[in-house]
């Protein structure tokens, strides 16, 4: 279960000088430049090419554009449902509100899904084999399901338990029934047999963070909008000319991308 600042973060009404942005700005889940792995080399491409998933070796579906950012991207593990259901619940996580952008505009979603795509998805670099027990809550997850899996199975019972409770998909709820859906799933009010409720919310919460505040190159971030709003300067090549500055210099953030060689 989330603490209570998380569980704050969560309530859709707010005060004026309370938003949840406030909160986030401040968190310690906010790191810029916080990578988890995945699919760099894929990602290194033109953003005008376009990718196919070959999970089960049929092109999927291209995600909808971001009209405020247009990050123009293929889809590499989600499907076109899981992707909006993705979207939305991120939103609501990291909302759009006075102080900046939200997941949706910053491409949270896109980012899940390019690294659902690579070793993050399938555990590359962890030991997956059994037998399996159930650890102690210091060991984390102990399961054989790998993290696309995972996703695969929440965001199916996200729709489950949404047509269940509100007779609708849950991109078509209204943000506060989202809330409640969510609010379900942190607090294991929704009983799952294959995965953990709440660790699945923390899995999306986690990953939020993540796509709102690593470089723009792994394919969330866009227009290095969580950047801007830390003043984070991101991959710089060089700080000597203000090292030794005693004031705080707000620096133009500058995406990896930048340092690679263009054709």
């Amino acid at each position: 279960m989330a603490n209570e600042t998380e569980e704050q973060d969560l309530k859709d009404h707010r005060e004026p000088d309370h938003s949840r942005r406030n909160f986030l700005k401040n968190s310690g889940y906010a790191v810029g430049g916080l990578i988890v792995g995945g699919v760099v080399g894929s990602l290194l491409r033109s953003p005008n090419k376009s990718t196919t998933n070959n999970n089960n070796g049929n092109t999927t579906e291209k995600a909808p554009a971001n009209e405020a950012v247009n990050f123009n991207q293929a889809l590499m593990h989600f499907t076109q449902e899981q992707f909006l259901i993705m979207e939305a619940a991120t939103e609501r996580i990291f909302p759009a509100d006075d102080n900046g952008p939200g997941a949706k505009e910053l491409g949270v979603a896109y980012f899940i899904d390019h690294q659902l795509a690579g070793e993050w998805g399938l555990n590359g670099r962890e030991y997956m084999q059994g037998p399996f027990f159930k650890g102690e809550t210091t060991q984390g997850y102990q399961g054989r399901l790998k993290r696309r899996e995972i996703f695969d199975i929440g965001l199916q019972e996200m729709q489950n338990y949404s047509n269940k409770k509100f007779q609708k998909k849950f991109k078509d709820l209204t943000p506060e029934q989202q809330d409640t859906v969510l609010k379900a799933f942190e607090t294991d009010e929704v009983k799952l047999t294959t995965i953990s409720a709440s660790g699945f919310f923390k899995t999306i919460f986690g990953s939020t963070m993540e796509g709102a505040y690593a470089d723009p190159l792994y394919g969330g971030n866009g227009n290095m909008g969580g950047w801007k709003l830390k003043n984070f300067p991101g991959n710089q090549m060089s700080y000597t000319k203000i090292i030794e500055q005693d004031k705080f210099e707000k620096m133009q953030p500058v995406s990896l991308r930048e340092h690679l060689p263009h054709s």
